[in-house]
């Protein structure tokens, strides 16, 4: 039964991980691609609400994996540090920033939110929101290359 829930903890991180880096290049590959902006904004808004709650299932398996196997001493690991900041991220994004980003772009009162009167504010939020989802991405990185060593 350990071995399962390692395997489960190996899939968790590849999905979480895999799901951030691959949809990060399918949007920048959709708005390049795409004509129509507010269409692939409308997609890669959907594809962001999928990683994040896969980001969110992964986050809370992970979390409990490693307090299970190592009971209290998890809060000293730097594994669970990386996983509880991983996931403080996704959560701060899902429930934070793309909630405002989709506010203000109601506020544009516009198809073309930077095309309005709140494109500033719209795109200082996509600013944030970018910033960390790419700090999310790198440190899904460390993840994955830190739970490939071998315990010492």
């Amino acid at each position: 039964m350990k071995n399962l829930a390692h395997h489960i903890a190996s899939l968790a991180i590849t999905a979480w991980v895999g799901g951030l880096w691959a949809i990060g290049y399918a949007v920048t590959i959709l708005f390049r691609a795409q004509p129509d902006k507010q269409l692939a904004g409308m997609l890669s808004g959907h594809m962001f609400a999928v990683t994040s709650y896969v980001g969110i299932v992964c986050g809370a398996y992970l979390l409990l994996y490693r307090l299970a196997i190592s009971g209290k001493a998890a809060v000293r690991e730097w594994l669970f540090w990386l996983v509880a900041a991983m996931l403080v991220i996704t959560l701060l994004l899902e429930f934070g920033v793309y909630p405002l980003m989709a506010e203000i772009r109601l506020q544009a009162h516009s198809p073309d939110v930077m095309q309005s009167a709140v494109a500033e504010s719209y795109k200082m939020w996509h600013g944030i929101s970018s910033i960390l989802y790419l700090v999310e991405s790198l440190l899904g990185a460390a993840l994955v290359i830190k739970s490939m060593q071998k315990p010492a």
